[in-house]
């Protein structure tokens, strides 16, 4: 028996000044100065910011966890259940999504879009572990984008406007045509699939777990990661070959590899003999600068111009 293709996820509605927004943590501890300014930058473009109850908590005996699993958990479900919420934030990443995804109600949740409607998600890193359970769970679009308080949000513009055009504009040439000034192919080829992955470590982490991607069959599968050793990334890459994780996907773009050891030959020698096309330095994930990239949404990745283009909007 052959995995089930990736699938197109329900899209949210874009978002309009007056909105509500809710920003949650459900991994790291989040520094209480950049989620301030975070906020404000949010506030500019309109929006009714929401801080959920525990973002500023850190836990009792754990301190790479932003408070108790059961009070994130209760936060990010709040959040995506109430109607009067748009969009859901992540303020950062870091660890501990794995640990409170058995303790969300996700029928309360897929009844929540059933009844008002999907709402935009965002986030990357750890967050990568709840892209995927959105996908399986809730079967809806989702944006690995740029966290409130991480450090490229407050500072680079490029990162913020990337994001804003995403939930507001998504119509617009530049959040339809993604690519970057360093973007080329490695792997020639046009392909057509669904956007689908994120963080190596987490997409990795994930597979055989209730919430994981089972497959990246029909997918155009994003990958990045941070500060990882060559070893590691040829460890993570093995794992999902192995494991027929890869088997039919449709193509790859690769993102940043903020201080990582070199990756392009690495990937090249595990995913070239897919034949598939294979695009590099598209732009997005960690580092100084990053593109907002939708999931769950069809598109063409084209490795001979190094863009991938999404078929629709990311939201309606």
């Amino acid at each position: 028996m052959t995995a089930r293709a990736v699938a197109a996820g329900m899209r949210p509605r874009r978002l309009v000044p007056g909105d509500r927004v809710a920003v949650v943590a459900p991994s790291g501890p989040v520094p209480k100065d950049r989620l301030d300014r975070g906020c404000d930058i949010l506030r500019g473009w309109g929006l009714d910011v929401v801080v959920m109850p525990h973002v500023l908590d850190t836990h009792a005996s754990f301190g790479y966890l932003a408070g108790a699993d059961a009070d994130r958990a209760a936060d990010l479900e709040a959040a995506w259940c109430d109607p009067d919420v748009a969009a859901v934030l992540c303020a950062r990443g870091g660890y501990g999504v794995q640990r409170l995804s058995e303790l969300l109600d996700w029928s309360r949740m897929a009844a929540a879009v059933r009844d008002n409607g999907p709402k935009a998600f965002v986030g990357y890193s750890d967050i990568t572990a709840l892209h995927a359970a959105f996908a399986t769970k809730l079967g809806v679009a989702t944006v690995h984008g740029p966290m409130v308080a991480t450090e490229a949000f407050v500072t680079d513009g490029r990162t913020s406007s990337s994001l804003r055009e995403q939930l507001f504009a998504p119509e617009s040439d530049t959040a339809r045509v993604l690519t970057s000034p360093g973007a080329r192919c490695l792997v020639p080829g046009l392909a057509s699939g669904v956007t689908a992955g994120g963080c190596l470590a987490l997409v990795a982490a994930e597979l055989g777990t209730p919430t994981g991607l089972p497959s990246a069959a029909g997918a155009i599968v994003l990958l990045e990661d941070v500060d990882e050793k060559a070893y590691r990334i040829d460890g993570f890459l093995t794992h999902l070959l192995r494991a027929g994780w890869f088997d039919g996907v449709a193509g790859i773009a690769l993102g940043s590899w903020h201080e990582c050891e070199p990756v392009e030959d690495l990937v090249l020698d595990r995913l070239g003999g897919l034949g598939v096309p294979i695009v590099t330095e598209l732009g997005f994930g960690h580092g100084p600068s990053t593109i907002s990239v939708p999931l769950g949404v069809p598109a063409v990745l084209d490795a001979d111009a190094a863009t991938l283009t999404l078929a629709i909007p990311a939201s309606t």
